[in-house]
């Protein structure tokens, strides 16, 4: 049990490392073209967990029925729990900056337009998922901060209608929709 403790506390520093690193480099490049097709949704189920809400993207922005990917952390989860949602927890964390989650590797290896990061606290796993997921622009709120996120909402994290009322109009600011 003791060094279990002590093997997480390792791998959480070797997180942080990583995410570090990755926020010298310079950002991801995007060869994708101007507007929104592919929308990935990083939800903290933690605090927020309607993720059906995230679907009503498609409409908005006119995507097609598989364009909406999402995936929710929950600081622990039990495994024979269905959940509706693909789920990653703390336990997913490996050396380096891997994530162990199924789900996970496959939500990173999509490629999208705009990614939510919809989570309103600074923690390892959401910025990792984060930093690591490949996307054009990256949306979420200002209490995580700028090293995130390229548009910033200031709005309350229970408060879904307005945040995504915001966001169609700066993208619409920007001629992505």
């Amino acid at each position: 049990m003791f060094l279990k403790g002590i093997k997480d506390r390792f791998k959480q520093k070797s997180g942080l490392k990583f995410i570090k690193q990755e926020l010298e480099k310079p950002g991801y490049v995007s060869t994708r073209e101007k507007g929104i097709s592919s929308l990935g949704c990083i939800v903290d189920l933690d605090k927020f967990d309607k993720t059906d809400v995230f679907y009503q993207f498609l409409d908005d922005f006119s995507l097609r029925p598989n364009a909406v990917k999402i995936i929710g952390y929950k600081s622990y989860y039990d495994k024979n729990s269905p959940y509706s949602t693909p789920i990653f927890s703390d336990k997913d964390l490996g050396w380096n900056g891997e994530i162990e989650n199924s789900y996970a590797l496959e939500f990173l290896n999509r490629e999208y337009d705009l990614l939510v990061n919809y989570y309103d606290e600074n923690n390892l796993l959401l910025n990792l998922m984060s930093v690591k997921t490949k996307a054009r622009i990256k949306v979420g709120f200002g209490t995580v901060g700028p090293d995130y996120n390229d548009l910033i909402m200031n709005t309350q994290m229970s408060d879904f209608k307005t945040f995504k009322l915001e966001l169609k109009k700066y993208l619409g600011v920007f001629k992505e929709i």
